[in-house]
């Protein structure tokens, strides 16, 4: 193999593939971006780099930032190349790479989050959007209204001048620019949560609340938090991606593998400007809602329904899911007669012709997105993405029998072990109450569904209960493979067409 060429300014032009062709040096920053993973690079950070290569959004450039101490080594990486990043997309018919450029610094990682705070009180900072997962937002389980009992949200009402948290960072950044006659900036959030840019304007203003209920009213009626919905998926990097970009002649500390398909949906809400992204491909739509319930139904929550079953039988990726036959079968079942039936049409897709492209795209074997990683925190996802959709099933008296089954099978993962007596290692912030729940709902599984705050009410309905403790009986007396082909054996002659997964395989 030729030597590699390390990441930097000096070395874009030696590179024999696509690279920013704009000038990095003459880049200003619009953007600050709090959690730069590896979706952040593929999604976000992709979609502003191609508008800088058609010679516009120079004055957008990213500052990434973090809060956590993880963090740190994921600044540490970037910094050593310049803040470059190479996509490798991962594609049946072809595998390319690019190497982009629209981050031009990272924040140093402080406990009183200084930097980060005089960063976004800039008056060149118009946006500060985030990717902190969807636990992420301290939401009260049952409610999903603000957790202001959470230590962090204690700490930094306590504390606003040296806050902890991004959004108590968010907040004092805030009160500067008010202070020094400035306007706000737009809160852009780009977690998968249902109305995210509600979720995210609820946090700030009822944490700057706390402290300072002025600051908490001119925040409300000043700055904007547009909803907005994501989707690529961007495994974790490992040593598969490094041997990767490695292979075209790139060293690269922090490589990213992505699919080929990408999806931007926003709300048309920016107090202070906003790139032209509508140029590379992002809609801006005044109901994102619509697509934001089709993709974290439909996709989210059918991550939900693969990785419980994945995990218990011990496949270690979601394309070996939807390989396996019986799992295939059951994805589209639940899919077909439960999920899409509370799902409506957007302008570019049905949702059954969206169930189409999400079964190819998990079916994908490039992109190793593994088991665990879908798996985990499950006591967040579930309620997030699952539970709405078995409660609008209910309430429309439809059938809950598949979600239920999927919510057996979660249990069934929980209880700890795989069903080749392999053990299944701590994957949740809650695992200890949740296998403890588990444990106990082998032989009563009323049990798992008393977890008020996943369940609440919902351990209530005669017809989830009945169907949940029917599945979950089954699967300890029979196994999950046994159990999925009595559930899919089910499939009405009417709905038997829409089922037949294992024949696009």
């Amino acid at each position: 193999m030729d030597e590699l060429t390390k990441l930097s300014n000096a070395a874009l032009d030696k590179l024999r593939l696509e690279h920013p062709r704009y000038d990095r040096t003459a880049l200003t920053p619009g953007i600050v971006h709090i959690g730069v993973g590896n979706f952040h690079r593929a999604h976000q950070a992709w979609y502003l780099h191609r508008l800088m290569q058609e010679g516009a959004a120079q004055d957008w450039a990213i500052i990434g930032a973090g809060v956590r101490p993880f963090d740190a080594k994921m600044r540490e990486k970037l910094l050593a190349q310049d803040y470059l990043t190479t996509l490798i997309q991962l594609d049946p018919a072809e595998t390319s790479a690019e190497v982009i450029g629209s981050m031009v610094d990272y924040l140093p990682i402080e406990d009183d989050n200084g930097a980060l705070i005089a960063a976004m009180a800039e008056p060149s900072i118009r946006i500060v959007s985030l990717t902190v997962t969807e636990s992420g937002y301290y939401l009260e389980p049952t409610t999903m209204g603000f957790d202001a009992a959470h230590p962090d949200m204690v700490y930094d009402a306590a504390n606003p001048r040296a806050p902890r948290t991004a959004f108590g960072a968010m907040v004092e950044a805030l009160r500067r620019r008010r202070a020094a006659g400035r306007g706000p900036f737009t809160g852009l959030s780009c977690d998968n949560l249902q109305g995210n840019g509600n979720v995210l304007k609820q946090t700030v203003t009822n944490l700057a609340r706390l402290s300072d209920p002025e600051l908490a009213d001119w925040i409300a009626e000043n700055m904007t938090f547009p909803n907005s919905m994501v989707d690529c998926i961007a495994p974790a990097t490992g040593p598969k991606e490094h041997a990767l970009v490695r292979q075209f002649g790139i060293d690269d500390a922090a490589p990213v593998s992505h699919e080929a398909h990408r999806q931007w949906v926003i709300e048309e809400k920016f107090c202070a400007g906003r790139p032209e992204w509508e140029r590379v491909g992002v809609t801006f739509s005044d109901d994102v809602h619509a697509y934001e319930t089709m993709k974290i139904r439909i996709l989210n929550a059918g991550h939900q329904v693969l990785a419980n079953i994945g995990e218990v039988l011990g496949l270690e990726t979601i394309s070996e899911c939807m390989a396996h036959r019986g799992i295939a079968a059951m994805f589209r079942k639940v899919q077909a007669e439960e999920i899409t039936q509370t799902v409506a049409p957007v302008p570019e897709y049905k949702p059954l012709d969206y169930l189409d492209l999400i079964e190819a795209r998990f079916g994908n074997p490039l992109i190793v997105d593994t088991v665990r990683r879908v798996a985990f925190d499950g006591s967040a996802r579930h309620p997030g993405f699952v539970l709405p959709i078995l409660h609008d099933q209910l309430v429309e008296g439809r059938s809950v029998s598949g979600l239920a089954l999927v919510e057996a099978l979660w249990a069934r993962m929980c209880e700890g072990t795989r069903e080749d007596g392999s053990t299944i290692e701590a994957n949740d912030p809650h695992w200890e109450a949740l296998q403890d729940a588990a444990k106990k709902a082998k032989a009563h599984p009323q049990v798992w569904l008393e977890q008020k705050a996943v369940y609440g009410a919902l351990a209530k309905s005669e017809p989830f209960a009945k169907a949940f403790h029917d599945w979950l009986e089954l699967i300890w007396a029979k196994g999950a493979v046994a159990v999925v082909e009595d559930y899919v054996s089910t499939t009405s002659r009417r709905d038997r067409p829409l089922l037949q997964a294992e024949g696009r395989r």
